[in-house]
C-alpha cells in the first residue's frame, strides 16, 4: 500500500463555503482535520498527526526570530480544525477561501504528507508557468533527484 497523499482532483466549492473532500483522501484523513493558509496562495491540509508533527516543529523555533515569529503567525494563526458532513464536505472558512481566491473551481492536490486546495485558475496559472525540466536540472544540482 502506497503512503501519502497523492493525485489531483478537481471539484467546485458551493455558495456555502462546503467543499467535497476526496474517498481516498478521507481514507487518510479521517473526520476532523486542520486547514490552514499555503504557501503560493493555496491552502494546506493535515491530517491530525502530520499537524501536531507541524506544531512540534514550529514550536522549536525560536521566537526572538521575527522571522519565525512571522511564519508561525502565518500558519498556526491562519488554522481551522474542520470535520466532514455526512456527505463528506468541509466547510472551508471565508477568510481561507479569500486567501487562496477560491471562488468556484477548485483542485485539490496530494503532496505527500499534506494537501494543496488551490483555486483552479491559480493552479493552472502556476503548472503551466513551471519549466519541469529546468527544475529538475535545479534539484539535481542540491542533490534532491527522483
Amino acid at each position: 500500500m502506497l503512503m501519502g497523499f497523492m493525485g489531483e482532483y478537481n471539484h467546485t466549492i458551493d455558495t456555502k463555503g462546503r467543499l467535497i473532500i476526496p474517498s481516498k483522501y478521507r481514507e487518510k484523513l479521517g473526520n476532523e482535520f486542520v486547514v490552514t493558509r499555503g504557501i503560493d496562495d493555496c491552502l494546506f491540509v493535515y491530517a491530525g498527526d502530520e499537524w501536531a508533527k507541524v506544531m512540534d516543529k514550529l514550536g522549536e523555533v525560536r521566537m526572538t526570530n521575527r522571522k519565525a515569529r512571522e511564519f508561525t503567525r502565518y500558519l498556526i494563526g491562519g488554522a481551522t480544525e474542520v470535520e466532514t458532513d455526512s456527505q463528506g464536505r468541509i466547510l472551508v472558512p471565508a477568510f481561507l477561501r479569500e486567501h487562496a481566491s477560491i471562488m468556484k473551481e477548485v483542485v485539490l492536490v496530494g503532496m505527500g504528507s499534506h494537501i494543496e486546495i488551490w483555486a483552479k485558475e491559480k493552479y493552472d496559472e502556476v503548472m503551466s508557468a513551471t519549466n519541469i525540466s529546468e527544475l529538475a536540472e535545479e534539484l539535481d544540482e542540491t542533490g534532491i533527484w527522483i
